[in-house]
C-alpha cells in the first residue's frame, strides 16, 4: 500500500531514471523500457502496473515467425491510416490507463502531448488524474501535421446509471473527443492500491469516484450477493449499449469483447468499433488470449466495422502479427507507461517513435510497403 510518504520518495526514483534515459544507452527497443520503470518505480506501483500479466498474450504472439519477402519495391511504404474521420501516422493507438499522475508528473498531459507529437492515436482513461479537457488541448496543440490537430478518443466506464453515463459522456463531447470506446469487460474489478494524495480520478468527483476500478484498502467484504446483486445490478447490459448508441452521433467502439456473437451484437446494434481485449489480463483470469479470440471475430465482423487489438503489444512486430491476423490498429499501454516513467511526455513519445521504427522495419523486410498488404499469408505458426 503506497502512502504519501512513500509516494514522495517514488517520485525521487523516478527522477533519477529520467537522467538513466541518455545515460543508460540501452534503450533500442520500446521493450526495453519496461525494466528499467521497474528499476525506478516503487514495488506497489510496479504491482499495480504489472497487475494480471502472466506473458500469455506475449507468448501467443511470439509464435507466429514472419516471412521474409526481399526484392521488393518499397520506396513509396508508409504506415498511415484514416480511423474514425482522422488520419494517423501509424496503427499504435495509446491504451487508456489510469491515474497516470502515479508514474509521473506529467501525466496524461504528458502522454497527449506525446501521442499527437508522433502522430499517434490516444484513449483517455475516465479514470484519467488529469482533466480531460485538459488532455484534450495538450494533444491537438502537439500536433504539427494539420490545423486543429488530432483529438482523442474517450474511454468510457458504466457510471452506475445512465443519468451519470450521460453526464460524463457529454463534458467528453463537449471537450472535442473524437470517438468514444465503452469498455464493457471489467464490471466487477478490485484493486487494493490505494491512492496517494494528490493523485484521484479527478473527472469522477462528482461521482464519488465509484466506477471502473474500485479503490479498497483491502479484500472487499463477501456475502452471498456481494457479486450478483451489488456490483452486477448496476453493470450495463446490451440494452444499456443501445441506449448508448441513441445518446451520441461520435463513433461509439465497444472495448472488452472476445466473443465472436458479442462482436456481431454490437454491430447490429450500429456500434463502428471492436476492441478485441481480454484487459492484459487484469479482470479475468483465464480468459483466452486477445490473438486467440481475433480470427473469429474478423470473421464474423467481415470488414463491416474496424477491428482493433488490445493486450500483449510490447514491440513492432507483435503488431504485425496482430494486423496479419485483422486487426485494423493496435492498442498498446504497459510500454508507454513505462516511457512515462522514465522521461514523461519525452519518455512517451520516444516509445512510440520505437514502435512505429519496429513496425516499418518488420514490413520492409516481409515485402509490406502498406498496412494493406500485411495478411495471414505473411505469417507461419511456429508449432
Amino acid at each position: 500500500m503506497l502512502n504519501t510518504s512513500d509516494f514522495s520518495s517514488h517520485l525521487s526514483r523516478v527522477q533519477a531514471s529520467e537522467q538513466a534515459i541518455n545515460s543508460s544507452g540501452k534503450l533500442h527497443a520500446a521493450a526495453d523500457y519496461l525494466p528499467l520503470a521497474q528499476a525506478h518505480l516503487a514495488p506497489e506501483l510496479w504491482a499495480y502496473l504489472a497487475q494480471g500479466d502472466s506473458g500469455r498474450n506475449q507468448q501467443a504472439l511470439e509464435r507466429f515467425c514472419i516471412m521474409p519477402r526481399p526484392l521488393r519495391q518499397l520506396q513509396s511504404g508508409h504506415t498511415s491510416l484514416t480511423l474514425f474521420g482522422q488520419r494517423f501516422e501509424h496503427p499504435f493507438l495509446l491504451a487508456p490507463i489510469a491515474y497516470q499522475r502515479l508514474f509521473h508528473n506529467d501525466g496524461e498531459i504528458g502522454t497527449a502531448l506525446a501521442a499527437g507529437a508522433q502522430g499517434a492515436g490516444l484513449v483517455v482513461s475516465s479514470l484519467a488524474s488529469q482533466a480531460l479537457e485538459d488532455i484534450a488541448l495538450a494533444m491537438r496543440q502537439s500536433d504539427g501535421r494539420h490545423s486543429g490537430g488530432t483529438s482523442p478518443c474517450f474511454q468510457l466506464y458504466w457510471q452506475g446509471n445512465r443519468e451519470r453515463t450521460l453526464t460524463l459522456l457529454r463534458r467528453a463531447e463537449e471537450a472535442g473527443y473524437a470517438a468514444v470506446m465503452f469498455t464493457v469487460d471489467a464490471p466487477v474489478k478490485v484493486v487494493s492500491l490505494q491512492l496517494p494524495d494528490g493523485i484521484r480520478a479527478v473527472n469522477l468527483s462528482a461521482y464519488g469516484e465509484k466506477s471502473g476500478e474500485r479503490e479498497t484498502e483491502g479484500e472487499p467484504r463477501l456475502r452471498s450477493s456481494s457479486v450478483f446483486q451489488t456490483w452486477m445490478a448496476k453493470a450495463p447490459n446490451w440494452e444499456d449499449v443501445a441506449w448508448l448508441r441513441r445518446q451520441t452521433e461520435l463513433p461509439l467502439l465497444i472495448k472488452g469483447l472476445l466473443h465472436p456473437n458479442d462482436a456481431e451484437q454490437a454491430v447490429s446494434l450500429g456500434c463502428d468499433g471492436i476492441v478485441v481485449s481480454n484487459h492484459g489480463e487484469r479482470v479475468l483470469r483465464g480468459a483466452p488470449t486477445s490473438l486467440a479470440s481475433l480470427p473469429a471475430i474478423v470473421k464474423t465482423v467481415n470488414g463491416r466495422v474496424p477491428i482493433l487489438f488490445d493486450s500483449g503489444i510490447r514491440c513492432g512486430r507483435d503488431a504485425f502479427v496482430a494486423l496479419a491476423f485483422g486487426a485494423t490498429a493496435v492498442m498498446v499501454g504497459r510500454p508507454y507507461v513505462a516511457g512515462l516513467v522514465c522521461g514523461g511526455a519525452l519518455g512517451v513519445a520516444h516509445v512510440i517513435r520505437l514502435l512505429r521504427d519496429e513496425l516499418e522495419l518488420t514490413m520492409a523486410l516481409a515485402g509490406c510497403a502498406e498496412l494493406r498488404d500485411i495478411n495471414h499469408e505473411c505469417i507461419n505458426d511456429m508449432n
